[in-house]
């Protein structure tokens, strides 16, 4: 992992790093072009050390992609805030991982398959009955025509932080300083 500048909130428990990756939904791939930055947020899943997520063929984040520049993608979670009598010193509790390299399409069929199902199963458990034919697969088209592209992102560089929830500052609506919880 790298180092980062607040390296007393770094994480560096790689089973706590791979739970929170497993479990989240969203993450946030950021590229950039001669167009400026360009990040997009996206459904993925965490497997073998490793970011899958598809997306249509054709379009700018295709196109960056395509041209092998490097990505980062940010998966970071809001658990709450924490209050202190100090303005300042009020923060936020969280977990956030960012992962740096670069995002290769799959071409193997079965691969691409097992990644589409891994998918069905983490947003839609038990709801398709069969598992995944690597027919539909290869055949489906979006509503513009566009084929699916299963891609890849193996970090070179993974980074991870978190703020733990203090259960005492945590901040309840119409709570206000000075005063008790209670009050």
């Amino acid at each position: 992992m790298q180092e980062m500048r607040k390296h007393m909130l770094a994480c560096h428990d790689q089973k706590k790093i791979d739970c929170f990756l497993q479990q989240m939904h969203v993450g946030f791939l950021g590229l950039s072009d001669s167009d400026g930055p360009y990040v997009v947020p996206v459904n993925f899943i965490w497997n073998g050390g490793k970011i899958y997520f598809h997306g249509a063929e054709a379009g700018r984040k295709a196109k960056i992609m395509s041209g092998g520049a490097p990505a980062c993608f940010t998966v970071c979670e809001e658990q709450a805030i924490m209050t202190d009598p100090v303005p300042a010193h009020t923060s936020t509790a969280y977990m956030s991982v960012m992962l740096f390299g670069r995002v290769q399409p799959i071409d193997d069929l079965h691969e691409r398959t097992e990644v589409m199902q891994q998918m069905l199963n983490k947003y839609v458990p038990g709801y398709f009955r069969r598992p995944l034919a690597s027919s539909h697969v290869e055949k489906y088209r979006s509503k513009l025509g566009s084929r699916t592209v299963v891609y890849c992102l193996s970090p070179d560089v993974l980074t991870a932080k978190e703020n733990p929830l203090d259960q005492k500052r945590r901040f309840i609506s119409g709570q206000q300083a000075g005063k008790g919880r209670n009050e």
